[in-house]
């Protein structure tokens, strides 16, 4: 037996502390920036916009926010966006699972084109928020009207 095992999780890493709920509304709408396999420029922009503009993240300094978003990137770098969402949409409060997903559909729209896989992660979004279907489609359209022109 190591003297890391104890520390390490997979024997080469550290184990990852859990995330919050800052962690939680930003891995979110990050997976939608990189859902369809990369962060366009507008995604990337929209996405610290709308972070910016959060209650949630006001009280931050830079290198906190900093700090939370490479811990992130790092995530979605090693395990990609269906591995970070999976840890950040439990732990969005329910009071901002609407507004997470408005955001996220938001930054997808940023630029202006919805490909399939984005398509794909707003669907299986509004099922992993437990979003109603009528409430979701009215999200849908008030957000294309929002990015539309």
């Amino acid at each position: 037996m190591s003297l890391f095992d104890d520390i390490l999780e997979d024997g080469n890493t550290f184990q990852e502390q859990p995330y919050g709920p800052h962690e939680g509304y930003a891995g979110v709408l990050l997976c939608a920036s990189a859902c369809d396999g990369h962060i366009a420029d507008d995604e990337g922009q929209a996405l610290f916009m709308i972070l910016r503009q959060k209650k949630l993240y006001q009280r931050l300094s830079e290198q906190q926010f900093g700090s939370l978003v490479d811990r992130l990137l790092g995530q979605l770098r090693r395990g990609g966006p269906e591995k970070l969402l999976e840890k950040c949409y439990p732990v969005v409060p329910t009071e901002l699972r609407e507004s997470v997903f408005a955001n996220a559909v938001d930054i997808v729209l940023s630029d202006g084109t919805v490909e399939e896989a984005e398509r794909d992660f707003i669907d299986g979004l509004k099922a992993k928020l437990d979003i109603d279907e009528q409430r979701a489609k009215t999200i849908v359209k008030v957000m294309v009207y929002k990015n539309h022109g």
